[in-house]
């Protein structure tokens, strides 16, 4: 080829000169594609460019099919790496193509345009994730989310309710429920309180919950929380009465209305997968996950289905549960998750420096110590036996 372009750059033309012109031409075309394909820079700018709006259906497909997420789940991610797509776009950029710049630049507009520190790390997470796998699938060479650190944020304790607040509520759906003239969604509403509490359910899965997930007989109940993680959740014996009186007398009722209604597309699909939705509507629909907040406001303004779930994490700590059981109770995947209910449990707080503080108000061996100060009273108060002096 380089013999041919120098002829030509001579002015040694032939009768097919400008057809070596062309075919030259196109030599240089096709090389050029496999020369840049041995340069791997580390900032993917010689990968392929496929339009954002593919590449993220493409991640969307894997989130649902092989990482088994919700679909909010998976909606919430497609929301955050649109935004930062649409950053790109305006940088004259493609996501595959992203390098750290970009990154940087994407979290310092966030934090420009009042956007919290807790969500861009949210953000930055997501990121992560999406071009984690980028990378695994080898549609890029560098990951631009590396070396980017993420936001401090303030740590932030969940909000619950006090035993006796809770009390209130569920004695009010009871007595609502016990009502010689109850309805059925009376008696679903106590289900859904006492069940929301008794187990710490998340309201997207009390609301995906099937008739054959109850083993009421052992006290149990089989949930399927994030990713699909299947888990098994013990019920108290207040949660297992609703949910026998929900079945008995409840459910049949909302089920006759579902019957005689038009069937919907979600039931056909929750019949043809065998699967009986527990919960219905007055329409004998499945409830959705508004319908269910809006019921625990209706029952205390002040609470949420989520913070009937720390207070049932945060009651349990109060009175002695270890955090092991709780993250298992919970489905936390990390036990560092579950530690924070440990600083809601004040009264256990209060109670452990009460009778561990040499100073605390009631120490357990005050009548021993009223004559003794300095270390003596500090190793009293701790029950540690002093040495007798050589």
């Amino acid at each position: 080829m380089k013999c041919r372009a120098r002829r030509i750059s001579q002015g040694e033309f032939h009768p097919g000169g400008i057809a070596d012109i062309d075919s030259l031409m196109n030599e240089v075309r096709q090389a050029a594609p496999r020369r840049w394909a041995r340069l791997k820079r580390a900032d993917n700018r010689d990968v392929e460019t496929p339009h954002n709006l593919e590449i993220l259906k493409d991640y969307q497909v894997y989130l649902r099919v092989e990482k088994g997420l919700r679909p909010l789940t998976c909606e919430a991610y497609d929301s955050d790496l649109k935004t930062f797509a649409e950053f790109i776009e305006g940088r004259n950029g493609v996501l595959v193509m992203a390098v750290q710049q970009d990154v940087a630049a994407f979290l310092e507009h966030l934090r420009s345009h009042g956007i919290d520190s807790r969500s861009s790390a949210r953000k930055l997470s997501c990121l992560r994730g999406f071009y984690k796998w980028l990378l695994l699938d080898r549609r890029i060479h560098h990951d631009p989310t590396v070396n980017i650190e993420s936001p401090k944020a303030w740590k932030v304790l969940p909000k619950s309710l006090a035993e006796p607040e809770v009390a209130e509520m569920l004695d009010r759906a009871g007595m609502a429920a016990s009502h010689p003239q109850a309805q059925a969604t009376a008696l679903r509403d106590r289900a859904i309180l006492e069940l929301l509490y008794a187990g710490g359910l998340r309201v997207s899965e009390v609301t995906a919950l099937a008739t054959g997930d109850l083993g009421l007989d052992a006290g149990r109940v089989l949930v399927r929380g994030k990713g699909d993680k299947e888990r098994i959740v013990p019920l108290g014996r207040a949660a297992v009465e609703a949910l026998e009186t929900y079945l008995r007398e409840g459910r049949p009722h909302l089920d006759r209305i579902s019957s005689a209604r038009k069937a919907t597309a979600a039931r056909l699909e929750s019949l043809r997968q065998g699967r009986a939705c527990l919960f219905l509507s007055l329409r004998g629909m499945p409830l959705t996950r508004q319908w269910v907040w809006h019921l625990v406001k209706m029952a205390n303004p002040a609470a949420s289905p989520h913070w009937l779930r720390h207070s049932c994490a945060t009651h349990m700590v109060e009175h002695g549960a270890d955090l092991r059981s709780v993250q298992l109770i919970l489905g936390h995947a990390d036990i560092s998750t579950t530690q924070v209910y440990t600083h809601l449990a004040l009264g256990r707080l209060k109670a452990v420096h009460r009778e561990h503080h040499p100073r605390g108000r009631q120490r357990p061996v005050e009548a021993d110590t009223k004559s003794e100060t300095g270390p003596q009273l500090v190793r009293a108060a701790f029950r540690v036996p002093m040495k007798e002096p050589a």
